[in-house]
């Protein structure tokens, strides 16, 4: 009897180890919709995806946007598949109804629709002929309605009579590009069936292939983002011969997808903090925490999309005067924008909390919800009132900036003049305080002669929320390996910081600046004082980790570099964690 018959056997066969099977990611593929409205896919698609590694699973054009982002929290990626021309007037043109061919309105809705969606959790995508078009009329660049009206007619023929299999033009790669670093070539020979392309690339992306002609070829994302098109179709060489040459696109779309599926994986065993954001600085804008905001880095979306569970929102206060009046004012501020958080959080209770309390975290997290814990940034707040440090305290405030840029009453700054040669009288008393109500004594911003005199007087762990390496980018404000070194043997810990002017000293910093830094306070301070305090919103926000929405690349990166899980919850929040309950427990305050 013929193998395929056999049902039975290769049930049995299946388990005979377990888990049942293998986890292989899942690669959402778009489906091509007829005229007669049936949803078909070619066979290329799926056949590559799982010769790659990857499950794939149609998705039928349907216009359902619930439905969209549901579907989405099980795909592990995304392949834009080939088809009908893109309508223009996506893109803000008019119609030319003598140079498109087909258009199919039903497809394109979904399709740009899923793209954005896919786009904000970071999903692997890749882009195939039509596909590569799609991403660029979804993420802000340009198509031509035709390639022989738009550069002439002395174009290569890019609807080929031969069969689909058959690669008939070269194209030529950009030497940096990842598409490089994919095929290992500097050219490809490609088929060729369209007659529209990316006329502009969207921002973020390069263009990475052209055709001999001048026509694009593929582009990808030059921010971070695991995102690649290509105007060919790689999917038909498998089924000419078994012809595998096109098979490195579809292992890396499989590989990024199986990195995304473990990133997600590890934020479902973890908590995820962020010890140190400014959005408050933006309330006067009218920002609302539920709202997807396009200034702020920080809201409830780009929260659930970067999977981040807890995020400590500072009341930030900018070093002014210290007379009496301006001292009092500065009190007030800080409190009128912890109201705002406040109020922000109550009005959303369904979805978000506010604590500062370790043990309910994972409660609040298994019911749903995201976490706010309150700090302030710059003891300037408390003027010369040391109670107000109890009272901020009792309120939530779970953390307190000694200063910012510039002395205050309580110490030295890192930009400061020296004015107390590291802690005040005042600040003395101030860090015993904090320590007797249970408050995080936090050192990012404090000169050198602060941070020492601090480590010395305080009877508990000192953190630093966000602050990164001076070995590495030569800035005041970061610290020497011997500080780090110091906090760790004081239990403390130091939150590497996303800021681009401490990662790098010119250019805009990237992820990969990031990574440097944190593995750099690995090393110098150990696995276990170490830690993630983005500055969002602070001018923090880097190429590859622009907003919170991006934060599950951070874990992406840990464990391309071999991190094990405990490591990265330990990263995560945990070590941060482990010094908020080793200060509150030894707080010796009632409330």
């Amino acid at each position: 009897m013929n193998d395929n018959f056999h049902l039975q056997a290769e049930y049995a066969a299946l388990h005979k180890t377990y888990p049942l099977g293998r986890r292989c990611p899942i690669i959402g593929i778009t489906a091509n919709y007829t005229d007669e409205r049936l949803s078909t896919l070619a066979e290329g698609y799926y056949a590559s995806v799982l010769a790659a590694g990857g499950s794939p699973v149609i998705i039928p054009p349907y216009a359902n946007r619930d439905a969209l982002v549901e579907l989405l929290s099980t795909l592990d990626g995304l392949l834009l598949s080939g088809g009908a021309d893109i309508d223009p007037r996506y893109m803000g043109e008019e119609p030319r109804y003598d140079l498109l061919h087909t258009i199919n309105p039903t497809r394109d809705n979904q399709e740009l629709m899923l793209t954005l969606l896919a786009t904000d959790l970071g999903l692997p995508i890749l882009g195939i002929c039509r596909g590569i078009q799609t991403l660029a009329a979804a993420l802000g660049g340009s198509v031509h309605q035709d390639i022989y009206a738009a550069l002439g007619s002395n174009l290569l023929n890019h609807d080929q009579a031969e069969e689909r299999g058959v690669a008939t033009h070269w194209v030529n790669i950009d030497e940096g590009s990842r598409l490089a670093e994919i095929f290992g070539e500097k050219s490809l020979f490609v088929n060729t069936f369209h007659h529209q392309a990316v006329s502009r690339v969207p921002q973020g992306f390069a263009v990475s292939a052209v055709a001999t002609d001048g026509v694009i070829e593929a582009m990808e994302a030059t921010d971070g983002r695991s995102i690649i098109g290509v105007q060919w179709h790689p999917e038909t060489f498998i089924l000419k011969d078994d012809n595998r040459c096109m098979l490195p696109l579809f292992h890396w779309l499989v590989g990024e997808a199986r990195l995304y599926r473990a990133a997600k994986d590890v934020h479902s065993k973890i908590l995820s903090i962020d010890s140190h954001c400014d959005t408050p600085m933006l309330f006067g804008d009218g920002y609302a925490l539920q709202e997807r905001s396009t200034r702020a880095l920080v809201d409830l979306h780009k929260m659930h999309e970067g999977a981040l569970d807890v995020v400590t929102m500072v009341a930030y206060l900018k070093q002014e005067a210290r007379d009496e009046a301006s001292l009092a004012a500065a009190t007030a501020k800080a409190c009128a924008l912890l109201q705002g958080i406040e109020e922000r959080v109550a009005a959303n209770s369904a979805y978000v909390a506010i604590t500062d309390n370790p043990a309910e975290l994972w409660h609040l997290k298994n019911e749903g919800k995201k976490v706010i814990m309150l700090g302030i940034e710059n003891g300037y707040a408390i003027g010369d009132d040391i109670e107000n440090i109890e009272r901020f305290r009792r309120r939530g405030v779970v953390y307190m900036t000694l200063c910012h840029n510039g002395d205050n009453d309580i110490c030295d700054s890192a930009r400061g003049a020296g004015e107390h040669g590291g802690l005040s009288e005042f600040g003395r008393m101030v860090v015993a305080e904090m320590n007797r109500v249970g408050m995080l004594i936090d050192l990012s911003h404090a000169a050198e002669s602060t941070f020492y005199a601090a480590l010395q007087a305080s009877a508990c762990p000192v953190v630093c929320s966000h602050s990164s390496c001076r070995a590495l980018c030569n800035h005041p404000r970061n610290l020497t390996d011997e500080q780090m070194r110091a906090l760790a043997a004081k239990g403390g810990v130091v939150q590497v910081t996303m800021y681009s002017g401490f990662l790098r000293e010119q250019g805009d910093a990237t992820l990969d600046d990031f990574m440097n830094h944190l593995l750099h306070a690995i090393d110098v301070a150990g696995i276990d004082h170490v830690g993630i305090g983005t500055d969002f919103d602070g001018d923090g926000g880097i190429v590859g980790c622009a907003d919170a929405s991006q934060l599950r690349n951070v874990t992406r990166e840990l464990l391309r570099r071999g991190f094990s899980l405990d490591e990265i919850e330990k990263i995560w929040g945990g070590n941060w964690l482990r010094v908020m309950r080793r200060v509150q427990n030894a707080a010796v305050w009632g409330k």
